[in-house]
């Protein structure tokens, strides 16, 4: 399967990008904390059909620069450059967290270069995010406190659906993940923070109707604490035609826990759509 790695050079920031396979094109925007190999287990699937776009967002992974200020709309920019530098016109943009996010601002800077959205486990409004409950709490202030095998558990049950697991179940699952995160799950990289930040002050939910112009998948998990589906409800309501699905058994990771089903919705939706 050909790959095409290319550094991609806007506003004093060297993005790292991979595009690989043929077809319709499929940009991929990951969220907080995780480089653009977060997608690895999607993009292996679907790269059979459409070429697959991944980056690592600005500060993040490989993409190293200047990132202050950061905001959602500068990261959406920073999105529709690296499609204008591989030559892509118009592409389907599949957004995960503060992924779905930007694509959502990506789509109302640039409807025209907009094929479909699907948009998993993520909001409209930022400061909606990760609604205090208490296992939002626990497990929150368990990622930044105690031992670094303890932040990794902590981290491995916030993203996944509860469950009786061991402490060697979790330390198996944080050693498996990490490559799709690129950084130690006990550890943050600094631009988490910055990232946090600017979805707290994005809210999309006055513009959703003119999103309505674009087939939309929206994707919740019934167990997610930090995107729980009343949100991707609202994502759903406010876009006229989306199709909402609850993935029932599933949290906030399912891209990364269950890729089988979050490729199957996306397969289905980009088949659907024009290209």
């Amino acid at each position: 399967m050909r790959k095409t790695p290319k550094i991609v050079e806007f506003e004093n920031c060297s993005f790292h990008t991979e595009l690989v396979g043929e077809g319709p094109p499929v940009l991929f925007i990951q969220g907080v904390g995780i480089h653009g190999e977060g997608w690895r287990p999607q993009v292996e699937v679907l790269a059979r059909h459409h070429r697959c776009l991944i980056f690592d967002n600005r500060g993040m992974g490989r993409s190293q620069g200047v990132t202050s200020p950061l905001s959602i709309e500068r990261m959406a920019k920073d999105a529709l450059a690296i499609l204008s530098a591989h030559e892509i016109d118009r592409a389907h943009i599949v957004g995960h967290s503060m992924g779905g996010t930007i694509a959502m601002a990506l789509a109302l800077a640039e409807p025209k270069r907009v094929l479909s959205l699907s948009l998993l486990c993520t909001m409209a409004k930022g400061a909606a995010a990760a609604p205090l409950s208490w296992r939002m709490i626990t497990l929150g202030l368990g990622t930044v406190i105690g031992t670094r095998a303890m932040r990794r558990r902590a981290f491995v049950r916030l993203i996944l659906p509860p469950g009786n697991w061991t402490h060697a179940e979790l330390d198996r699952l944080a050693q498996a993940y990490e490559p799709y995160f690129g950084h130690d799950l006990g550890e943050q990289p600094p631009i988490a923070n910055l990232q946090l930040k600017a979805l707290r002050n994005y809210d999309a939910t006055p513009r959703l109707k003119e999103l309505g112009a674009f087939p939309t998948l929206v994707v919740s998990a019934t167990h997610d604490p930090i995107a729980p589906p009343a949100l991707g409800k609202v994502i759903a309501s406010g876009i006229p035609g989306a199709r909402f699905v609850e993935l029932e058994k599933a949290s906030h990771g399912v891209p990364i826990a269950e890729p089988a089903r979050i490729n199957d919705l996306l397969l289905d939706h980009l088949a659907s759509a024009p290209s």
